[in-house]
């Protein structure tokens, strides 16, 4: 290869050169795997007979919808799995050696060392009591890399090539005081501690609002390029992967749908599963007509609040939602949605200012409200691992508000939940799984599911579709809005996903730093002119376009005056 031939590769696109060295020499070659998980009777496969090459410096995407076995084969290339799965058949060399029925001994110098993992959740991969750079420090350490001393010191060198703030004092902070997009761009950090051949990305920007977003897929972006750093990216958001990868499998039910060039797919796509990845978010709601003031269903009247009772969280919010209608809430993290929601729900009592449901004040401490009061007003949480009980069935946790709110006996609670879990199309059978025994976009139809059964007027939906993969998520909203137009149930739509927002809202709310921002209708919000952080929202979306994330970096660095550190 002639010198210097790698950094002259541009962002999305493989030379000539690096596609012939990756032919000759793929630095990971998995020939087919057959991966099994045990239901309890017999073990099933999840993987069936696939084949993946990875060559050095390569970024592969793997894209498809939950279940598809993207995770699964993902750890696969490390020799893992999780628990109940095993890989039954195949064959997986890495760098010469064979990783399938590898001993712990051998595995161990491999594991973190040579093939890195980022997880989806930073927030519940960290150690939240230990500091960031002790967390990093721990894996080079470990593998008898360097000293704790020269761990911490290259911790502060790679904060700074991630353009973390204040690198030099980031690492001495715990995982909590530090904002969602950071502490991801930290697990990155980490991962890159032993200077890795390969990380495995496992939906890295799927939790995160979408100008977050940007900085962590920059932030992949220009480490796997300086350091010429193979990677398997795991996604269901096509958009995403088309600004990270040169290749792209598409998965479904652990089978090979589709695999070409990046560039290739997104233009000429083959399959008509891979097309309907494309084409996903082409449904539009119609025009509510719900306007008068007697529809007014949830009405914030100047609420204030603080989790501290010295720094207020949240500033003057006024906001109406009227029956049938759905709102919809944007904004940053930290920008006060989730915290807005609290309010809403009893869980943080507003410093000053009212809540009121339809036209009555509600009590601002959620164990002071009355039983009708709980049952009108559902949520539904963002982290489906954290809101579901890993040690009741589906039975249990759906038939919960069954019996809680209507009594109802155990015959009328079942046939409820089978048909609850054929509207959110997932098989009967599974009314007797652990939330375990579900892959993450499962579990969160599972807590839709259960907000429907209270039968409730309004329906606070807290990033509900940000762990679902693009068909799955679709097929919950049109969900939704169809329960919306039979049931006239109204939602207040948390979310970071502008197409969401396009798709489902009747009107926009934007928040910054608690405070709101813009708000109106959906068409007098998506006009311009915007507002000036109304306009960084939307330009963040990512396109189907390789070369959309170089653009606006360049973009918005001739806009800075400054150079792009890519």
């Amino acid at each position: 290869m002639p010198n210097g031939c790698i950094g002259l590769i541009s962002f999305g696109t493989t030379s000539y050169y690096l596609k012939k060295e990756k032919r000759m020499k793929p630095l990971l070659e998995m020939k087919n795997i057959v991966i099994e998980g045990n239901t309890g009777e017999s073990w099933d496969p999840i993987i069936r007979g696939l084949d993946l090459t990875l060559g050095k410096g390569e970024v592969l995407g793997l894209i498809g919808e939950s279940g598809a076995g993207k995770s699964t084969l993902g750890l696969a290339s490390m020799g893992y799995t999780r628990q109940g799965c095993r890989i039954a058949s195949g064959s997986i060399v890495f760098d010469g050696h064979e990783l399938f029925n590898a001993s712990e001994a051998d595995m161990r110098p491999i594991r973190g060392a040579r093939i890195a993992y980022v997880a989806q959740s930073a927030a519940a991969s960290f150690n939240p009591a230990h500091r960031l750079i002790r967390q990093y420090a721990e894996g080079p350490v470990q593998h008898g890399l360097m000293s704790a001393a020269e761990a911490e010191e290259k911790a502060i060198t790679t904060y700074e090539q991630l353009l973390l703030p204040d690198p030099e004092n980031i690492g001495y902070r715990f995982p909590h005081q530090v904002s969602g997009g950071q502490l991801q761009r930290a697990m990155v950090a980490m991962a890159m501690s032993c200077q890795p051949d390969i990380i495995i990305f496992d939906e890295p920007t799927t939790a995160l609002d979408v100008t977050t977003q940007i900085e962590v897929l920059a932030a992949i972006k220009k480490i796997t390029r300086r350091f010429n750093t193979a990677a398997i990216y795991i996604t269901h958001d096509l958009a995403v992967v088309a600004q990270l990868a040169d290749r792209i499998m598409v998965l479904r039910y652990g089978e090979l749908v589709e695999e070409n060039d990046a560039r290739e797919m997104l233009a000429h796509p083959r399959e008509p599963y891979t097309r309907d990845l494309l084409a996903v978010r082409s449904f539009k709601k119609g025009k509510s007509d719900s306007d008068s003031k007697k529809d007014v269903i949830l009405e914030i009247d100047d609420v204030t609040a603080s989790y501290t009772g010295v720094d207020n969280v949240l500033e003057e919010i006024d906001l109406k939602i009227r029956r049938g209608r759905t709102v919809a809430l944007v904004g940053e993290s930290g920008s006060g949605k989730s915290t807005l929601a609290r309010v809403i729900t009893g869980l943080l009592p507003p410093v000053k200012g009212r809540v009121l449901f339809k036209g009555q004040e509600l009590s601002a401490a959620l164990k002071s409200r009355k039983r009708e009061d709980l049952q009108r007003l559902q949520m539904i949480y963002q982290m489906p691992d954290t809101a579901l009980n890993p040690r009741q069935k589906i039975r249990k946790i759906i038939g919960r508000p069954l019996k809680f709110y209507f009594n109802y006996s155990r015959k009328k609670q079942e046939e409820c939940i089978l048909y609850l879990l054929d509207q959110i199309e997932l098989p009967g059978d599974y009314i007797d799984r652990y939330p375990t025994e579900l892959s993450g976009g499962e579990k969160q139809r599972i807590c839709i599911a259960r907000a429907l059964a209270a039968q409730p007027d309004l329906i606070i939906c807290d990033e509900v579709t940000s762990a679902l993969d693009q068909l799955v998520a679709e097929g919950i909203l049109k969900l939704l809005l169809n329960l919306q137009r039979k049931l006239q149930v109204s939602y207040l739509f948390i979310t970071h996903d502008l197409a969401t927002v396009k798709a489902i809202s009747d009107e926009i709310v934007v928040m910054l730093n608690g405070r709101i921002v813009e708000k109106g209708s959906k068409k007098e919000i998506l006009k311009p002119p915007h507002h000036e952080y109304t306009d960084l929202l939307l330009s963040s979306v990512p396109e189907m376009d390789p070369g959309w994330l170089d653009s606006l970096l360049k973009a918005r660095a001739i806009r800075e005056n400054t150079v792009p550190h890519l």
